[in-house]
Order: structure tokens, then C-alpha cells, then sequence
């Protein structure tokens, strides 16, 4: 059963959203969103959902301990702001960053990150994918055995790394569609040791990006209120 989310009593604002053709260089995006989470404290811009992919490149959460990165120098490492530890991003994944009023939407950063899983498990199961949550581990994991993988298994499909400057939310997450998983043996992926990753063409999804991103925009009202 889905989860049910409090609302406040006005109607949630409706959210531009925002497509990227080509891969984003990752300072380039911060910068982006910086700019825009100013904008959007002073009323001069709405909400944002913004989606992309980057080039191959890891990133350093505010919890990333050096140990977990395996191979120094594979790709460019860059420091984040975001919750976490060390995430990879590359071509095939779908990153959305997310700028919303949390003033507007009731102040409850908790809420917020619950809300982003929720929108993935409503994205992907209209690929007949059931996402789930695990106590103490943030992001959204599928059983492989439900996919013809080994029995009592399971591996992360989508990651989530958030940070809030004055109520105002960015970063957000990212989802594999269809990445070199191999790109992952450079990190401990989110710090959690001993756990596969996994994809939606690993999982023998053939969705193409753009069936992706609907299916991100149809589930994100259903989640966080506000037409996509």
C-alpha cells in the first residue's frame, strides 16, 4: 500500500520541469542549482525538476569517508553538498534534481526524502519494477529473484542525496536505466559495502529514457502533489 503523505491546506505549486539533451557537467549543474534555489527564496523563479545525465564522475557526500573510494584517479571526484557518501553518475543513469518550497509543501525535510522514494516506486512500477525502501538504507532496492536473478538477493536501483538551504530543496536523485554498472567498482556505492547495483536493463527493462522521464513526471504528483 502506498504511503500516505500529509499535505498542507493550500494546493502544492505546480513545478516547471526541465529536460537536458546533453550531459551536464557536474559543476556546472551545482551552480545551476545554487542560482536557481536563490531565485526561488526571492520569488523570481518556480520550483524546479530538473533532469540529466552527467558524465562518468563520482561525488563525495557530506558522510563520504576516503576508504570508500577503491580507485583514485578512474574518474573525476567531485565534493558535494548533499547528504551521503560516495555516488557515481554517468551516461544511462537518470539524475533529477529537485528544487522545491519546502515552506509551501509543510517543512518536513523527513517527508521530503520519503516523498522522493515514493516517486521512484510509483516511476518504476509502471515497468513492472517493485521498488522498495530498507530500514537504516536510503534509496530504493529491488529482490533479483523477481527478475530471474539468484533467490534471497537484492540491489540498489536508485540512489537519493538531498540538501536544503532555507527550506528550499536540492539535489534529489538518481535512477539507472541502463549504465555501465562496471563504473561502480570504483566507490563503495553509498558507503553500504557487501550490495549489488543494479539497472532497469539489468533487470531486462528496455525503457527507453524518455519512456523514463514520463513515467517520472506521471508519478510525481502522485507523490508530491502538483501536475507534472
Amino acid at each position: 500500500m502506498a504511503l500516505a503523505f500529509a499535505r498542507p491546506a493550500a494546493a502544492p505549486p505546480v513545478p516547471e520541469w526541465r529536460i537536458e539533451a546533453r550531459p551536464v557537467a557536474y559543476e556546472e549543474a551545482v551552480g545551476a542549482m545554487e542560482a536557481r534555489v536563490a531565485a526561488i527564496r526571492s520569488g523570481l523563479a518556480r520550483e524546479l525538476v530538473w533532469l540529466l545525465e552527467h558524465p562518468p564522475l563520482y561525488t563525495a557526500g557530506t558522510s563520504a569517508r576516503p576508504e570508500d573510494l577503491l580507485l583514485p584517479g578512474r574518474f573525476p571526484v567531485h565534493p558535494s553538498g548533499r547528504g551521503g557518501k560516495y555516488t557515481y553518475h554517468g551516461p544511462g543513469q537518470r539524475v533529477a534534481y529537485v528544487m522545491l518550497d519546502l515552506g509551501r509543501r509543510g517543512a518536513d525535510v523527513r517527508r521530503f526524502v520519503a516523498g522522493l522514494e515514493e516517486w521512484m516506486i510509483r516511476a518504476l512500477a509502471r515497468f513492472g519494477v517493485r521498488g522498495e525502501r530498507r530500514p537504516g538504507r536510503v534509496g530504493i532496492w529491488v529482490e533479483l529473484a523477481r527478475h530471474g536473478g539468484p533467490a534471497g538477493r537484492e540491489a540498489k536501483v536508485g540512489a537519493i542525496g538531498v540538501r536544503v538551504r532555507h527550506w528550499i530543496t536540492y539535489h534529489g536523485l538518481s535512477l539507472n536505466v541502463d549504465p555501465d554498472l562496471g563504473h561502480y567498482a570504483g566507490i563503495v556505492p553509498c558507503g553500504l559495502g557487501g550490495f549489488a547495483v543494479t539497472s532497469l536493463r539489468a533487470l531486462g527493462v528496455g525503457a527507453t529514457m524518455a519512456e523514463v522521464d514520463a513515467a517520472l513526471r506521471e508519478a510525481f504528483a502522485e507523490a508530491f502533489g502538483g501536475a507534472g
